[in-house]
């Protein structure tokens, strides 16, 4: 039976320390130039998907229930000259609690989104972009859905403005990556209305204020 001298077990453990430390580096090093690519990469495609689905929830709801002239009321003096525009907020917070339900539940039976990117496409490599492993990413959504309006006026010629209204809706996606976990906001905007008034539109009412309309729904417990 062949016995090890110490000093060969210490060359051999001395070895295999270095090899390790060299994994590790090699690892770090890949790590640290992959890493970025993957985030940015799974990113732009979570946003995509989860932008689907919250359109297509707005879409949805709106395409029957919002009409402009239902929730924005013109009021004019005598003789016709515009005085004030007023929302109807209740009407407004109504269809936008509806909508940040139904991308909640839309998002929520969509289930988790799972990504996976080639290594080669990682690298930038071209010739190799459709092969070798794959780098899963799996996107949760994490259930929050804020909503909110915005309006835009425009000058369309002499006494004419167009108003444009939209909705904008926000949402929160857990990013869960090889290494790490994040959290993701996701934005979309969506034109609901827009119109010509006709008549000479006084700055104050250019002012006006959509911020008390909108809904803000938790996430689920």
């Amino acid at each position: 039976m062949v016995k090890i001298h110490t000093k060969t077990k210490i060359k051999i453990l001395m070895v295999l320390i270095g090899v390790l430390v060299l994994f590790n580096i090699f690892l770090y090093k890949l790590n640290s130039v992959i890493s970025p690519t993957v985030v940015s990469i799974a990113d732009e495609e979570i946003k995509k998907r989860t932008i689907e689905i919250l359109n297509k929830a707005i879409l949805e709801e709106y395409s029957d229930k919002f009409n402009y002239d239902q929730v924005i009321k013109v009021q004019k003096d005598s003789e016709g000259n515009i005085i004030m525009l007023r929302a109807d907020t209740l009407k407004m917070n109504q269809i936008a609690c509806e909508v940040a339900i139904k991308a909640q539940e839309d998002l929520k039976s969509s289930g988790s989104m799972d990504i996976k990117i080639p290594i080669g496409y990682i690298l930038k490599n071209n010739i190799i972009s459709n092969i070798g492993p794959k780098v899963t990413v799996r996107a949760q959504p994490i259930g929050s859905i804020d909503t909110e309006y915005s309006s835009k006026f425009q000058s369309e010629g002499i006494n004419q403005t167009k108003h444009s209204i939209y909705i904008n809706v926000k949402t929160n996606v857990r990013v869960v990556f090889p290494t790490n976990i994040s959290k993701l906001e996701v934005k979309s905007q969506i034109p609901l209305a827009e119109t010509i008034i006709v008549g000479k539109v006084p700055s104050t009412a250019l002012q006006f204020d959509l911020q008390r309309a909108g809904f803000d729904l938790p996430a689920q417990k």
